[in-house]
């Protein structure tokens, strides 16, 4: 079986201006954020991107590199709006299709699969049909003759997702209380690239923890990185809780000051400027 490792550089290279970009995780949890600020540091743009949204779409948003969003929410949990995305949306810096929680999960599930979309109740009598014009209902072709929205398939180019264990194959392993839809996001994309906090012989993955917890297959990869607090700020349990303190700073503080400070350099830059950060805190 092949060695698909790399670093974040590589796997940004493999990326393009215009792309359909899915990223895992949900709101402040378990974003594969070091990807995210390789991300920054290029010069991709025209990006239509596809979120359980967090500071990956806030960050995103804020430096210009969002044609369209698809999204159910953009959210740090525990700040519930994220600023840096509402502030972007209010100048009308990108489309938003905005469609709810279950529409979304349908939409991974219909690319997974390879089909244009999938049935599903949710959003009838709501005014996601309002704001998104292009939705469309189907007919159940059953006696019961039901109506459904007609959820479209989220086709992505390439996703971006971020676990607690990977092997050099590309098998993803999460530890937490819960796998998100990081798996469909594989399912659903051209490509895959998986950051870890750390890449483990495939024998250890399931050696303390049950094989449910083996999430993504490496049939569904192709590349996985190991980048240990590669989550940042966001939480990564049991590995790391969500870094609060750094959060409110990210969220209170102007994005051109906050990207001169912690977005200049590369990751180990970025590392040492948020220690040097909570040192002054402290």
């Amino acid at each position: 079986m092949s060695d698909k490792t790399m670093t974040v550089e590589e796997v940004v290279s493999r990326l393009d201006s215009g792309m359909t970009l899915g990223i895992g995780g949900w709101g402040s949890r378990r974003k594969p954020m070091a990807l995210v600020r390789a991300l920054l540091r290029s010069g991709i743009s025209d990006l239509t991107l596809v979120s359980y949204g967090g500071p990956d779409v806030g960050m995103l948003a804020a430096a210009g590199r969002i044609r369209k969003l698809v999204a159910a929410f953009a959210t740090l949990d525990s700040i519930p709006l994220e600023p840096h995305y509402r502030a972007a949306r209010e100048r009308g810096a990108f489309e938003l299709m905005e469609i709810d929680e279950a529409m979304f999960l349908w939409g991974l599930k219909a690319a997974a699969n390879r089909l244009p979309f999938l049935p599903v109740r949710a959003a009838l009598g709501s005014d996601v049909m309002r704001v998104n014009p292009g939705l469309r209902t189907v007919t159940s072709p059953y006696e019961d003759g039901e109506t459904f929205v007609a959820a479209p398939a989220l086709r992505l180019d390439a996703a971006l997702v971020h676990v607690n264990r990977a092997d050099r194959q590309g098998n993803g392993q999460y530890l937490g209380p819960d796998p998100y839809f990081d798996d469909l996001f594989c399912q659903a994309a051209e490509t895959a690239y998986v950051s870890c906090e750390r890449i483990v012989d495939t024998a250890e993955l399931t050696k303390e923890a049950p094989p449910q917890s083996l999430l993504i297959s490496r049939l569904d990869v192709t590349g996985v990185v190991e980048a240990p607090g590669g989550a940042h700020f966001t939480s990564c349990a049991p590995d790391h809780t969500r870094d609060e303190a750094f959060q409110k700073h990210y969220a209170r503080t102007p994005w051109a000051e906050f990207s001169g400070r912690f977005l200049g350099g590369d990751e180990q830059d970025y590392r040492d400027a948020v220690r040097v950060w909570h040192e002054e805190r402290s």
